[in-house]
């Protein structure tokens, strides 16, 4: 069972830039609004396996850097992450949860309710689409 809990910013970035952007600096997986994110860590045995942060901004929260580790995917891990964010979301009274999705993960996320709200654009030569899903 999956353990979630609030970590800080800085505890995200080693999942951060392993799982993301590996071939990129490890400040290249920070966001300028990190200090002002909701940070969430799930744990296994101890060992933090999965990250995600929100931001909330106009009634609106949103989801950047969500990762977890190869080993640890495909475990239900994701889907429990991403019921406790919509939870969140919710206390903190926002109408939309949404982010930017790599056009590797739209299954993933479509399996979890969210549905693609943009046409393609790239970061760094990687293709992504914006998702979102009503609370």
């Amino acid at each position: 069972m999956i353990e979630i809990r609030s970590i800080t910013s800085e505890q995200t970035l080693p999942i951060r830039h392993q799982v993301l952007w590996p071939d990129y600096p490890l400040d290249f997986c920070r966001v300028p609004e990190d200090e002002q994110g909701l940070h969430l860590g799930g744990y296994i045995d101890q060992q933090l396996v999965i990250v995600a942060s929100l931001y909330l901004s106009d009634n609106k929260m949103r989801l950047r850097k969500f990762a977890c580790l190869p080993e640890h995917q495909s475990r239900g891990y994701g889907g429990a992450m991403l019921t406790h964010m919509r939870q969140l979301a919710k206390q903190h009274a926002a109408q939309q949860l949404w982010f930017d999705a790599r056009e590797s993960a739209i299954a993933f996320y479509q399996r979890h309710g969210f549905k693609v709200i943009s046409e393609r654009f790239f970061k760094e030569d990687v293709p992504y689409v914006k998702m979102g899903s009503a609370l």
